[in-house]
């Protein structure tokens, strides 16, 4: 039976620590930025390597013992232990699933990086969610951590897929004048799905709200859009 201990160990053999000193600038892990106070022990980014440690032990490793990596201290393997959740969620059946999800919410404050996020949020959270009441998604986006109000807009990435745009904009408009940028990216870039699938429907919600976007979350909102239609955006000309 696989444990922990063979996960970090295969980790550690990954790590460089002048890769670290990098990592650790990217994922502003160093005084001031949003990830101070986490380790990173330099795995490559991106992370294919992780991917590869998380199929090689998901079958095996139990799901307390998936929660205690990802209680760790150790970023790469909270991001570990989140791939192997996702392998996990994806193949179990309702019961675990609802396990799984369950322990995300739970462990919120651990998933804290915009990567660690995006790795969950959308095949977790938001698969959970597609049937089911989404009601937590509204206190997610009403919380004080940045993370949290970031999984609530990446959720909806899973209801994009299916055709529906609703939770995008009611979360989109909820968050507007959000102040964090890891947030109005997230919605910028919600928005760009949308518009990817229907383009209509994203410049409705644009059109009434975008002169009030922060520049940061309309920048990724159009980024797709023909050079003329991004200008008269960005301009407010419209």
């Amino acid at each position: 039976m696989a444990t922990t201990a063979d996960v970090r160990h295969d980790l550690a053999r990954l790590a460089d620590p002048r890769r670290a000193e990098a990592s650790s600038r990217f994922l502003q892990m160093t005084p001031g930025g949003y990830g101070e106070g986490d380790q990173t022990i330099g795995v490559p980014v991106p992370v294919p390597e992780q991917r590869r440690v998380a199929a090689r032990y998901w079958r095996d490793l139990s799901l307390a013992d998936t929660a205690d990596l990802l209680a760790g201290g150790v970023h790469e393997e909270r991001l570990t232990s989140l791939f192997i959740l996702v392998r996990k969620f994806t193949r179990g059946d309702e019961e675990e699933r609802g396990r799984i999800f369950r322990l995300v919410l739970a462990n919120t404050a651990r998933i804290n990086n915009w990567d660690l996020v995006d790795s969950s949020a959308p095949y977790i959270v938001g698969p959970w969610l597609v049937d089911k009441d989404r009601s937590v998604l509204d206190r997610l986006a009403g919380s004080s951590l940045v993370w949290d109000r970031r999984i609530a807009v990446m959720a909806t990435f899973a209801f994009i897929r299916a055709g529906d745009f609703d939770w995008t904009f009611r979360l989109g408009e909820r968050l507007l004048g959000d102040p964090h940028d890891l947030v109005q990216k997230a919605v910028g870039w919600m928005l760009r799905e949308v518009g990817n699938r229907d383009r209509a429907a994203e410049e409705e919600f644009l059109a009434r709200r975008y002169r009030a976007m922060p520049r940061v979350m309309l920048r990724y909102a159009i980024e797709k859009f023909e050079p003329q239609r991004r200008r008269e955006y960005l301009s407010g000309t419209l």
